[in-house]
């Protein structure tokens, strides 16, 4: 384990980037009705605005990660914040949406090569005790960054600086870009792994085909008219998914170093923490981007208001991990159950308040529930990652962690592209006040059931013995090989 006096300025320097990722998916989701007039974008490009940037991270995830083992974590990450800075700007200046969805793609794949250092950093830089609070903070931010992207996002374009409207969600990333990438030239020390794994470029490629065969037809088909050869890429999506499995097997058995090592799937706790963090991601943006959008295309609200309905959510969260950091020890994995519980219910009568209040609703009406939603979603993240990953082996930490980013993106992507596709149904052509809000009602249940997944799967998680004892575990190990390195120092 690497060791550097400034370790904690490193770890926020990353998280900050990691901050500036999550917060540009979230940021965009209030941008959209703006871009559709501006560019007049279709409701297909508008979905793959969001969705493409998460596919694309999503798929390069692990390619990223292991790119910073063999060639140097801060390298790759100066490389990636700086790819990241650019595909903004190049963002910024889209004159249609199909140019805006291939820079948000670029965006996702830079950010596929910034993010995963931050977890490699963390089990670089800390021993796995001091790991849980980081840990901690880790998922209080991407709490924090998925409520506080719309309330930004809606600032910068009700703002209109310079007349640049929607242009503006991006631009920010280039002063904040530039910053990020000194301050980490600077203070971010070079970490690699010593036993790197090679890069599995096959198994890129197959997810990469797997998740375009089921996403193309999910996204594109509203605006097709459901034709049967959508079935098609479908049914070549299950026949890659199988040859993808079976490549990833033969690689394990012969080198190791697959893209995703199918033995931590045996690993129920590990399972069990994907299923929840992928349907949780996709049941949270089935229900904000449908609420942002009735907002402001069914209320009328300009996008700072509508940004702002979400502020007591990201309250509630700011609460909520102040209450549930001291209980993770003691409660576990049921914090993460109650959590899902909490944000289902909160999302429900959230929508009941909008359903009761119509065309008179304010944020004032809906604080209480959405307070809820805030605190289940800060009693979930939280402890979500250190429970799903408590019993993965140390040796199999850094593919443990990327495993599951990748899937977490997945989740998110799958929750817009099947909420927004049933909300665009539902709607068709009508875009009355009355028929947007049946469209958000359908969306919702979405969300609900996404919830409803993760609470059931969180059930399966790690208990706190099984916690304790793999930590204990560990510490013998570590205790082992500090006896071991004396030893060796008093031989010599």
């Amino acid at each position: 384990m690497a060791t550097t006096p400034r370790r904690g300025l490193a770890i926020g320097i990353l998280l900050f980037a990691s901050f500036m990722d999550l917060l540009d998916v979230t940021i965009v989701q209030v941008a959209l009705p703006s871009i559709g007039t501006d560019l007049e974008a279709s409701d297909s490009q508008l979905e793959w605005i969001v969705s493409g940037y998460m596919l694309a991270f999503a798929v390069a995830l692990i390619t990223g990660g292991r790119l910073g083992d063999l060639f140097g974590r801060r390298r790759v990450f100066l490389i990636g914040i700086g790819g990241f800075t650019l595909a903004s700007a190049a963002a910024s200046f889209a004159w249609s949406g199909d140019v805006l969805v291939a820079t948000r793609i670029l965006q996702g794949l830079f950010a596929a090569l910034m993010v995963p250092q931050l977890l490699a950093s963390v089990q670089a830089l800390f021993s796995p005790r001091e790991r849980a609070p980081m840990y901690g903070l880790i998922g209080g931010v991407s709490g924090l960054a998925a409520v506080a992207g719309p309330v930004l996002g809606g600032w910068l374009i009700d703002a209109d600086l310079w007349g640049l409207g929607w242009r503006t969600v991006f631009l920010i990333n280039i002063p904040v870009g530039i910053v990020i990438f000194v301050l980490a030239a600077l203070f971010v020390p070079e970490t690699r792994s010593s036993r790197p794994m090679r890069l599995d470029l096959v198994g890129v490629v197959l997810l990469s085909a797997v998740v375009l065969a089921f996403m193309v037809p999910l996204v594109e088909g509203q605006s097709l008219g459901w034709p049967a050869w959508l079935w098609i890429p479908v049914a070549a999506g299950v026949v890659l998914l199988g040859l993808f499995v079976a490549v990833e097997r033969r690689r394990m058995r012969r080198d190791g170093s697959a893209l995703l090592p199918m033995p931590l799937f045996a690993d129920r706790g590990f399972s069990a923490g994907i299923v929840t963090q992928a349907t949780f991601q996709g049941a949270l943006n089935a229900f904000t981007l449908p609420f942002i959008i009735y907002l402001q295309v069914g209320l009328g609200f300009d996008a700072l208001t509508a940004g702002l309905n979400l502020l007591a959510f990201s309250l509630g969260a700011m609460v909520g991990t102040g209450i549930v950091i001291p209980l993770v020890g003691r409660v576990g994995k049921y914090l993460v159950t109650l959590g899902a519980v909490a944000l289902g219910a909160g999302v429900l009568w959230t929508f009941a308040v909008v359903a009761d209040t119509g065309a008179a609703f304010t944020g004032w009406a809906a604080v209480w529930p959405m307070l809820i939603a805030g605190v289940g979603l800060a009693l979930l993240v939280i402890p979500l990652v250190d429970v799903a990953l408590a019993t993965v082996p140390v040796a199999d930490a850094g593919a443990a962690s990327g495993t599951y980013s990748t899937f977490q993106q997945l989740g998110a992507a799958a929750g817009v592209a099947i909420s927004t596709t049933v909300f665009f149904t539902v709607v068709g052509d009508d875009w009355s006040r009355e028929h947007v809000l049946t469209a958000l009602q359908a969306s919702v249940w979405v969300a609900v059931a996404g919830f409803a997944i993760a609470a059931v799967s969180s059930l399966l998680l790690p208990g706190r013995a099984a916690v304790q004892a793999h930590l204990d575990e560990e510490k013998r190990l570590a205790e082992a090989d500090v006896e071991a390195e004396a030893t060796a120092a008093v031989s010599v």
